[in-house]
């Protein structure tokens, strides 16, 4: 419910802001009503547009174990040994926690990381990385192929 007291929601491109005119809760979702979208016509005219909310109209996340997605996304990935390993492309829950998808230097595919203290025990955001450990030949097989 907070995401109305951030300011209006813009279009990727900021040609175009919404402020958040009602919200309310509904099961597994929110459902809103933005300013000047007052009828079926214009509200379907938005069908598939996405809006954002700048990052820097966020909270501060709460403590050093929270973060915003769009602050790992693009970190560098680092092996212990500072061998880099790959970027974080985005991240993922398919309902047995978080993992990291990452891109290897060189390769046509991504591979996926559980995004828990043991295999990601560096966070550093000043300096653009992760370091992992990853477990044994997850580094090995790509989770996915990247592109279209």
């Amino acid at each position: 419910m907070a995401i109305a007291t951030y300011g209006p929601l813009e279009t990727e491109d900021q040609s175009r802001s919404f402020a958040i005119a009602a919200l309310r809760p509904a099961k597994n979702h929110l459902v809103g009503r933005l300013a000047g979208i007052d009828d079926r016509n214009a509200a379907d005219a938005l069908r598939n547009v996405k809006l954002y909310i700048p990052r820097e109209r966020l909270p501060q996340p709460p403590d050093e174990e929270t973060f915003y997605h769009a602050d790992l996304i693009g970190l560098a990935v680092e092996g212990a040994d500072g061998s880099l390993l790959g970027t974080v492309v985005t991240l993922h829950n398919f309902g047995a926690g978080d993992l990291l998808e990452i891109a290897r230097p060189s390769a046509g595919a991504t591979v996926l990381l559980p995004f828990t203290k043991a295999v990601v025990p560096v966070i550093d955001l000043e300096r653009g990385r992760l370091v992992v450990n990853p477990p044994e030949g997850a580094l090995d097989a790509p989770a996915a192929e990247t592109g279209p």
